[in-house]
Formats: structure tokens, sequence, C-alpha cells
């Protein structure tokens, strides 16, 4: 019997070689996910243990949480200082200490503009040897900063900047701009810099007078000689240091920090990437069901010759899962291969798109080879499964018969109450969904998105008859003959004709209900930005650090600018529940956003109080005129006056008030943002003034109500279009379905296509009819897939709007219309072989055939 299962395999080269596309891509998509994360994983964690290499101890200024905060253009005081770091020094075991100084420099390249991104500019101290180097920061070009005016970048930083050796570097740390020359150009292995970031080097003390107090550190390293133990080196270190000052942790314990760190990132790309590969996968268990179901039909007689033999079921059943085994392994193997070539394409575009992996070896580990071949051959072997059950139980008397009868037709009853049960449990809860009202929700969502896929898959073959004779009487009135005989062949085994169907099904039930949400939420923040904000400009720094609240009487004085509004807020407690309040002038804000009052009114507010959004108002029970107990974030209790109740507004949020009632109970007064509403509508002229009044920082953003919109809905497009990539793996599988089942639906008809050509129907007519029964099968699965993922867009999207106040379902007329279009495509693409296989049969050997 294993021969011949392998006799099979080579048998249907050409029959198999769709089925082994399908679970060869799948395994490719599995492979190269593995590979790339363990390969990018370990490209970080080696760059990370390098960062660590000579680290015994780490020594961290913990921040006093209950001192005042520093105020605007004062700098933070740390416990590190020269005499701590002299004192270890002096511990045994100690080799050297080295002191650093930490903070955030966003850097100008020529054309003025930010580089790097946000959080990741890094900034720190470059601290020579004896030998006038510093080992952390290996010099490639230049010389190292040593005075107050001069300054040394990352290789990835000067280039992005567009600068060389002498040019003078505009940046800014947390307000004017500052400019220094270019000595020095080193290299860093900091993934934290290779990963889209900035670095900039000062000298020693001019890190200390941009950061810190003279004299003070943020971290001191120490290095210990061969041989200490780092254990023992940190609980002495720790005996030394100021209580709740700071903090040690040794070189092991940060590297396993690291680790887990780098374990979580990965764990998290990997799960997001292998549930986009499983989609693939189980979109390529139709097909091969499908495929040794009809191989199976075709080989029916030679089956029960072997059982009429002596081949008992068992026999037969291993024999049909050897050689979906043997295929799956082979398909698994060259998957493999493709899948290490996705791996190293993968890294390399994303690193070309600023994604800054570190270098480093491509790993394949042996889990990885393991996963990926198991899963390939497991797929397989399952989804033969079935199809071998029923090759067991042909007849042996079946090899007596003389006459190529069709098999019989299955009652689809059983199939159909399955089927049922399963799509109606997944619409009710999909229906509950639509009525949960938070984000945690979500699995419950996943669910019932599920249930509901699998009982249409499951109801796809009675589904398949009403929507086929639909698409039949089209291409019947369009075409003619070859159109009812499209309609007849893919009615004649709904099974087929489902499964199929069902393949590009769940890839555009993916693709429809991401782009449905995608969609509505871009339209959402739309409308968000219409209804709240009628500002102009808003004004904001890149890392979040505040504005200066000197800044808006600067802003206020340039030529053209009719308001500015600043916002800042603190949280407050009222009724046990937490809240956030937002200080403002109340002077000029009815300028720059939309204020629709239910109660009370801003004069009321202006008179003294707060002013709280309609939804807050009802939960805690408020109306205007009430007196509330509220408690702020620096533990000072205050009775506050409910002025005035207004309507949710998206820039003041929960609750408003003036910046005087605000301001006692911040412990840095900053704003958060500056709200500019400009004479005449604004213009480009206008906001280089405001910059320029501002001093031209790097830090500053000014950003228009089409930047603030085009910024949120290209976060939404990014994610749109990376499900789009990751799901055209399941639809090119779909594609290959659709090819396999018309060119064996093509091998079964044979004589039936030969008697077709013998009563008059030309070449031309064979290639329509095959082409239309497949553009009907694959519009089938398109509109099934299409209906189901607006469903699904809908139940998940009323969730959605339940913390998106304006987020209102808009279905993309456009897209839902190319998708149907591509499904077109996609049948008459499939079709192009078979249909020309099927036109070049000889017409007598096609009726002589058996």
């Amino acid at each position: 019997m294993l021969r011949t299962a392998l006799r099979n395999v080579l048998a249907h080269k050409a029959r198999l070689m769709m089925t082994a596309l399908a679970v060869l891509l799948g395994v490719a998509f599995v492979a190269g996910t593995l590979i790339f994360s363990d390969t990018v994983g370990e490209a970080v964690k080696n760059a990370s243990a390098k960062n660590l290499k000579d680290v015994a101890v780490s020594v961290q200024a913990i921040s006093a949480s209950d001192g005042p905060m520093p105020e605007p253009g004062e700098k933070r005081a740390t416990a590190l200082d020269n005499k701590l770091a002299d004192r270890i020094r002096a511990l045994p075991g100690v080799q050297s200490v080295r002191t650093s100084v930490t903070g955030s420099a966003t850097l100008a390249d020529t054309n003025n503009q930010p580089i790097g991104n946000g959080w990741q500019n890094r900034a720190t101290n470059y601290q020579p040897g004896k030998d006038g180097k510093d080992s952390r920061y290996p010099l490639v070009l230049g010389r190292g900063p040593a005075a107050d005016d001069e300054i040394a970048l990352a290789e990835t930083t000067a280039k992005a900047a567009g600068v060389a050796i002498g040019d003078t570097i505009r940046f800014a740390t947390d307000g004017p701009v500052l400019k220094k020359r270019l000595v020095g150009v080193v290299a860093s292995d900091d993934p934290q810099v290779t990963a889209g970031g900035s670095l900039a080097l000062f000298d020693t003390a001019t890190a200390q007078k941009l950061y810190l107090h003279p004299g003070q550190f943020d971290e001191l390293i120490v290095t210990a000689t061969p041989g200490t133990d780092q254990q023992a080196l940190t609980a002495k270190v720790r005996e030394l240091l100021p209580k709740k000052r700071a903090e040690a942790t040794s070189g092991s314990e940060l590297a396993a920090q690291q680790s887990r760190m780098i374990a979580e990132q990965n764990s998290t790309m990997s799960k997001t990437l292998l549930t986009f590969a499983g989609i693939a996968l189980f979109v390529g268990v139709f097909i091969i069901a499908n495929t040794f179901t009809m191989l199976i039909s075709q080989r029916s007689r030679e089956i029960a010759l072997l059982r009429a033999v002596g081949a008992s079921r068992r026999q037969v059943v291993r024999s049909v899962l050897a050689e979906a085994g043997l295929l799956g392994l082979i398909s698994s193997v060259v998957g493999f291969a493709l899948g290490t070539g996705i791996a190293v394409g993968l890294r390399a575009v994303l690193n070309a798109n600023g994604a800054g992996f570190p270098d480093g070896p491509l790993v394949i580990s042996p889990t990885a080879v393991l996963s990926a071949l198991g899963v390939g051959v497991v797929v397989t072997v399952l989804a033969a499964w079935l199809p071998s059950r029923k090759a067991a139980k042909i007849a042996p008397v079946e090899a007596l018969s003389s006459v190529e009868a069709p098999p019989a037709l299955r009652s689809l009853v059983v199939r159909n109450i399955i089927g049922s049960v399963i799509t109606g449990l997944g619409v009710a809860v999909m229906l509950w969904v639509s009525t949960l009202r938070s984000g945690d929700d979500l699995p419950i969502a996943m669910l019932g998105s599920m249930l509901t896929l699998i009982g249409v898959i499951v109801l796809a073959p009675l589904l398949s008859r009403p929507l086929v004779s639909l698409a039949g009487r089209v291409t019947t009135r369009l075409f003619g003959i070859g159109g009812k005989l499209a309609k007849e062949n893919a009615l004649r085994n709904p099974r087929r004709t489902a499964a199929t169907g069902s393949a590009l099904m769940i890839g555009l039930t993916l693709i429809t209900g991401m782009t449905v949400v995608g969609h509505s939420a871009q339209l959402g923040m739309d409308k968000m930005a219409a209804n709240g904000l009628t500002a102009d400009y808003q004004i904001k720094t890149s890392t979040y650090v505040g504005l200066d609240p000197r800044l808006s009487k600067k802003v206020a004085e340039v030529p053209g600018v009719e308001a500015v509004a600043p916002l800042r807020g603190t949280g407050f407690t009222a009724k046990g529940g937490f809240g956030y309040i937002r200080g403002t002038d109340l002077s000029q804000i009815d300028k720059v956003t939309h204020l629709t009052f239910r109660q009370g009114s801003l004069d009321a507010v202006r008179a003294g109080g707060i002013a709280v959004s309609q939804t807050v108002a009802k939960q805690h029970g408020w109306r205007a005129g009430d007196t509330v107990s509220v408690g702020f974030n620096d533990k000072k209790q205050t009775r506050l006056k409910v002025a005035a109740v207004y309507a949710d507004n998206e820039v003041l949020g929960e609750s408003f008030a003036d910046v005087s009632l605000l301001d006692p109970h911040l412990t840095q007064v900053k704003n958060d943002e500056l709200l500019v509403k400009a004479a005449g509508g604004g213009s480009p002229a206008l906001v280089k003034d405001i910059r320029r009044a501002l001093g031209d920082s790097p830090l500053l953003k000014v950003q228009t109500r089409d930047d603030l919109r085009k910024e949120t809905a290209g976060q939404i497009d990014t994610v749109v279009n990376m499900v789009y990539g990751l799901l055209a793996m399941a639809v090119i599988i779909a594609v290959v379905g659709v090819v396999n089942t018309l060119a064996m639906s093509v091998f079964e008809r044979t004589r039936e296509i030969g008697m077709l050509r013998a009563i008059g129907l030309a070449r031309s007519g064979i290639k329509q009819m095959v082409r239309l029964e497949s553009v009907v099968i694959s519009l089938f699965g398109a509109v099934l897939g299409m209906g189901v993922g607006i469903f699904l867009a809908w139940a998940g999207g009323k969730m959605v709007g339940s913390s998106f106040p304006t987020y209102e379902m808009v279905l993309p007329w456009g897209r839902l219309g190319l998708f149907l279009l591509i499904a077109l495509v996609v049948g008459v693409l499939a079709a192009l072989w078979p249909a020309r296989r099927a036109a070049r049969l000889n017409m007598l050997e096609a009726i002589g055939s058996q």
C-alpha cells in the first residue's frame, strides 16, 4: 500500500501540483514568520548584550515622587554625584566607574525639519578614557566633543540630518534652539537608535548643563575586576546608596530584563503574523480536502480493485494518508526554503522603510524547522482524513462495473442542520457584542466572528444554490448556452463549489471587515475634527514635554493671529471615580472650538466653577448649579461649583475650567498644546511666522486641521494596508483552489466535453463555459465573503462606537466594487489553463474515455 501511495503521487503530479502550492505558501508564511522573529530577536538581544558587555552593576537615579517638579527651564536634580562615584570606586572588586548623563535632543536637518522618532531621540555624554576615546561609541570620523560648543552624532543620525564634520547642528532639548559644531561621527548598536531614533553626544560638563546640575549624573556604570561576584558587588554598592533616591541592579539582572522585554516584543509580532499564517493554512485545508475528494472519486475503480484483491479499509485509509503525508512533507520542505527567503526579504524591506533592525546572522532554529514542517504535514494529513474515510467505503464490487457513473451525492440535511446551529450561535454572539461598551470584550467579538465564519462555511453548499442560480441567470442572458452550462456545472456538485468558494470567501470576509471599519473610523475622525475644533492650528511638542506658558503671549503677538487658547490638565476624583479636567483661557476658548451648552453658559463658567460634559454629568448625576467635592492629584480636596453642562467635545474632553483654578494643583505648569485661530484662515507664511516667534525649535509641531486628520488617517491606513498585504496570501491560495477545482472538473467531464464538441459546440464555446463557471464560483465566494464581512464590521463597529462617539458605519462602495471586480478577474485568470486544456481535448478520444 505504501508503494501504491508513492505511485499515486508520481502518477498525478500535475493534479497534485496546485494542492502542493497551497501547502507550500502556507508553510512559507509560517516559516518566514518564525525565522524572521528569531533573527530579529537574536540581533536585538546581541546588540543589547553588547551595550551591557562590561556592566557589572548599574546604579540609576530615582526621581523623588513627593518632591516638586522642576519649573520650565529648571534642570532636574539627582543623588548621583562625584562623591558617590568615588566611594563606589573604592569598593573591593571595582575596576572602574563610568558616569552617565542622559536626556533627549531633537535635531533639525538641513531643511530645518526634525529627525528621529520622538522619545527615541537620545542624548548622552561622551566620556573618553586614557586614550582619548570612548569605548562605547567608536569613532568613525573626527573626534569626540570636548568643549561647550561641540557635538558628535551617531553615523545614522548624521546621515539622516545630511550633515558633515564642521557643520552647525540645530537642536532643542526642552525649549529654545541651540547650536553646536559637529566634530565627530560615532558608531552605535543601540537598538533604540537603530530603530529610528537619533543619538547626540556632548562632553560631560555640557550634558550636565543641559539636563542636570553640575557634578550630577543619571547613572553610574560599574565594571568589575575579573572573578568578582556580581551579586555580592551589587549588595555592597546598595549599602552606599541614599534610600529612595537611587537603585542598583546587577548586569546579569539587566540582561535578563532586556531578554524578557525583547521576548515580549517578538511574541506580539510573531503572534500577529502567525495568525495570518493560520488563516492561509485554513484556506489551504479546503483546497487539499477538495483535491483528495476529487482524486478519490476518479480512482474509485482502482480503489475498489484493491479492495477486491484483499486490501482492508484500514489499508486504504493509510494509503491515502500516506499519499497526503508525502505530499505535505515535500511541499513543506520547499515552503520552508521559500519562507527563509521571505524572512530575509521582509527584514530588508522593513529596514529600507526605517525599521532599523540591528545587523545579525540569519537564525534558523530547530523549533522553526520542526514547527513549519510539522504544520505542513499535519494540516495536509488532517485535510485528507475525511476523503480517506470516503475512499475506504468504496465497495469491491465497483471494480466489476463497466460503466463510469458519477458518484452519488450525499444528503446535505445533517450538514445544513449543524451549519445552521453554528451560524445562529455566531450571529447571536455578534448581536450581543453590538451591545457591549468596552474594548476588553474583543475576545468575545473574535469568538463570535469565528463561529459565524465557520457556520457560513458549513452552510456554503446550501447557500451556493440560490447565489449560483442568480449568477447563472445573468450568464445565461448574456452568454446563452455557455452561461447556462456554466451554471449547471457549478450546481452539479454543491459541496465542491462551496469548498472552492469558501477559500476565497475567508480572505474577502476579513478584508471587507477591515476595510469597512477602517473607512468608518477615518470618517469618524474627520467628523470629530470638524465638530470639535474650529482653530486653524494646533501647536505642541513632538516629545510631549509640554510648552512654556509664556509662549502663548508670543504666538498671540504674531500678526494674523486672532486668538490663542492654551490647554493643560490634571486628574481628579469624584464620587470614587476618576476624571480629567482641562484648564484654558476662558476668554479665548469659544473662538477655537465649537461649544454647545445644555445647561448654564460660558459666562457662568467665567464667573467661577467648572463646566462638565454631558456624559460626565449623566454619569455622576450633576446639574448646573450643583456643588461637588473634588480631589485633585496633589491630594488636595476642594468643593467646586458646576457652572455649565456642554455637549461632548473632543477638544475639551470631560470637563474644563479657567487655568487659574487648575494651576495651584499642578506640580509643573506647562501647556499640553496651544490652539490658534488665524484672522484670515491661515497660510503657510503664517506658520513660518509662528515658528519663528517660538524660536523655530525642531521640537515644535504646528499642525493644521488637515494635518491632524491625515496623521490619524495615516495610522489607520497603515494598519489596513498591512492587513491587505498579509491576507493577500490567503487570496492567492484561494485562486490556486479555483484553478485546481476547474482542472479536476475538466478531467471528470472529459466525455461530456467530447459530446458537446460532437454536437457542434466550438472550442471557443468550451473555453467560455469553463471561464464562466470559474467566474460564477469566484463571485459566489466574493459575495458571500463580503456579506459576512459587512455584518461582522457592523457588530464590531457598534462596540468600537461606544468609545468613539463620532464613529458611524459607512460602506466604502468604491472599494467594495473593486473587490467584486478583483473576484471577477480572479475567475477569468484562474480559468485560463483549465479552459485551454478543455478546448484542446480530442473529440473522439474524449467520447471514448472511461
